[in-house]
């Protein structure tokens, strides 16, 4: 693969001279489910460097959290049923201490999107969370090698009908459409080669197990190189394409970034994941450091998903939240984690927002203050604490509130303003 020229300026550092609580507000919203009051008065303290290695850093869970992260884990493989899953996933973005882990987590889970309602299985499902977690600040590279052995995504995509004879082109299709490359950057005889490359990699007594006797040990050609591959090789080979370093950008900058990231924005990422081969924490450190990522351009220039509106103003508002009432209006809202809805997972963006999705996020903020998510702490009579926590930026006749707290939390939470991040 050659090197990809990276654009001057565009990852420049953020000047810490111009560090604000507004910088800190958007860096912590971006990096996890919302912030408390506190949360942002000790980032903007902390500064970017010492805060942005706070969140890259593995930081130690509490001991009530691991105790009750334990008994949820234990209660979904007790009952195997997806809410419980749910349940303990949702536990962990809210109360981890590694925030940004968690929602780099969810990131790689609907990057590989798989979904329970085919695997039926809390063990497979959770395993596959757990190597998204694993990995999330770690290597690509060594991620998207785990995947293709992945039980639940072997399942997911049919893996044990590939055989010698007869190739099935589900898992090699989505390996360059959907996981490496992108739409455009192979060819059809590209998927039936490689097709041929993962045969026999099936599953047997809920493990990966290499068939032998199913695998195809021929010569494949593949981007215009030709060998005995395994699948092993054909990752390696989608990894080498210039187009993969440029797909894993354009995603991260659509999560993290801005919707719709120019060429030039796309390029000087591409450029940096490669410099780094793959490795995800260096590449976030200069992704959040940089000018573009606080630039006026970027700021509430994502649209909320669900879970970012829902557990975020849970975070923002102090609320201890009922996690089967989140799951249940998660997924009232288009989004319910172990089950995306297809293998592209959740698009997001402007598809998050209809008249509908709007009514019923509005639903949500009234159930919010009125108790009916979880208790909240004591709401504050000024203005400005909410405008801040809730991302409300600059509202016309929001000054001082005289009236009840509730209701101009709510007016805030209805605002075009806060569906945005």
């Amino acid at each position: 693969m050659g090197r990809i020229k990276q654009p001057p300026g565009i990852l420049a550092p953020h000047d810490a001279r111009q560090w604000s609580r507004r910088d800190a507000t958007h860096l912590l919203w971006r990096t996890q489910f919302g912030a408390t009051a506190a949360e942002i008065a000790a980032t903007h303290k902390a500064g970017l460097a010492k805060s942005l290695e706070r969140l890259l850093t593995p930081q130690k869970e509490t001991a009530d959290f691991e105790d009750t992260e334990s008994l949820l884990r234990e209660a979904a493989y007790d009952t195997g049923a997806v809410g419980d899953l749910q349940a303990w996933w949702l536990h962990r973005m809210h109360y981890t201490a590694n925030p940004l882990t968690e929602k780099l987590t969810l990131f790689w889970h609907n990057h590989f999107a798989t979904s329970f309602s085919k695997v039926q299985s809390v063990p497979h499902m959770t395993a596959q969370n757990d190597r998204f977690r694993a990995e999330a600040l770690g290597s690509f590279r060594t991620l998207l090698h785990a995947m293709a052995k992945d039980v639940a995504m072997l399942i997911w995509l049919d893996s044990n009908a590939n055989r010698k004879r007869h190739a099935n082109e589900n898992f090699a299709r989505e390996v360059m459409e959907l996981f490496s490359l992108g739409e455009g950057n192979y060819t059809e005889d590209d998927i039936k080669q490689a097709a041929r490359a993962f045969t026999g990699w099936h599953v047997r007594a809920d493990k990966f197990w290499f068939n032998e006797r199913q695998h195809d040990y021929g010569s494949k050609t593949v981007f215009g190189r030709t060998g005995k591959f395994d699948g092993g090789d054909i990752i390696d080979l989608s990894l080498e394409q210039k187009a993969c370093p440029r797909f894993i950008a354009f995603k991260l900058l659509r999560t993290f970034v801005l919707d719709q990231p120019t060429e030039a924005h796309i390029t000087a990422l591409a450029a940096c994941i490669q410099e780094h081969d793959f490795a995800m924490r260096p590449v976030m450190r200069e992704l959040f450091s940089s000018k573009l990522f606080f630039s006026a351009e970027a700021r509430h220039a994502i649209i909320k998903s669900p879970l970012e509106l829902v557990l975020g103003a849970c975070r923002a508002l102090e609320v201890r939240p009922n996690l089967k009432e989140v799951n249940r209006v998660c997924g009232q809202l288009g989004q319910s984690i172990f089950e995306p809805p297809t293998v592209k997972g959740w698009e997001g963006g402007r598809l998050w927002i209809n008249s509908a999705s709007l009514l019923q996020r509005n639903n949500f903020a009234m159930a919010l203050l009125e108790g009916k998510m979880g208790s909240m702490a004591k709401p504050s009579k000024k203005a400005t604490h909410y405008r801040e926590l809730l991302l409300a930026r600059e509202v016309s006749g929001l000054k001082e509130f005289e009236g009840e707290p509730q209701r101009l939390v709510h007016l805030m939470m209805t605002l075009p303003e806060f569906q945005l991040i």
